[in-house]
């Protein structure tokens, strides 16, 4: 499993000629560092007399965000695995009009589950930025630039697994939806960059 690699054998396999890890695998660990570093600020928020307001606050978003950490990190296995579903389905057989058929069936599904799975990513990775921008703005300031870089990896994990979902989306038969999963993909999309440059604009240096 790639979860359960080290970072140096991780990057090898990403960086060989293996198809997987690829982009959707490696936007799914974006997400999982971009919760584990709001879940560090709240955690670094947690004790400190100087926040004790929002201390039950930041043990609710550590939980949550640990939570979600866990979930990237499946995601990360995931991804890679719908991928080889996909190249599965394109080396079943084909010598009977029902084998084409059923072959073709298959590589359809596994494209759709292929696009599913990082638009998951984006969704979710999405919406950690709110906790993001909780631990940035009533966090510990002296772990602020660490809630600024969560909110880069959240970003860049949305964008770079949407770029997943779209190009699946281009060998998608199914009309219906490709039109459904195009309109989430635009509206998210036309949110993400707006949002992160809200919360780098709360950044106090």
């Amino acid at each position: 499993m790639l979860a359960e690699m080290n970072v140096k054998d991780f990057l090898g396999k990403t960086a060989s000629n293996d198809p997987v890890p690829g982009g959707g695998s490696i936007a799914a660990l974006s997400a999982s560092i971009a919760a584990a570093l709001t879940e560090m600020v709240a955690n670094l928020t947690i004790g400190k007399k100087k926040y004790v307001e929002v201390e039950e606050e930041m043990k609710e978003i550590a939980k949550v965000a640990a939570t979600c950490r866990s979930k990237f990190v499946e995601d990360i296995d995931k991804d890679s695995d719908a991928f080889n579903e996909v190249m599965a389905a394109f080396k079943l057989p084909k010598e009977t009009d029902e084998e084409k058929e059923k072959r073709k069936e298959a590589i359809q599904e596994g494209t759709k589950k292929a696009s599913l799975v990082p638009l998951e990513v984006a969704k979710d990775a999405f919406k950690i930025m709110e906790m993001i921008e909780k631990v940035v703005v009533k966090g510990n300031q002296n772990a602020v630039t660490d809630g600024a870089v969560a909110a880069m990896m959240a970003r860049t994990a949305v964008l770079s697994a949407l770029y997943n979902v779209k190009i699946n989306l281009g060998s998608i038969k199914d009309e219906a939806f490709v039109a459904k999963v195009t309109k989430e993909v635009t509206a998210i999309e036309s949110k993400v960059e707006k949002v992160e440059k809200d919360i780098l604009s709360k950044v106090v240096l």
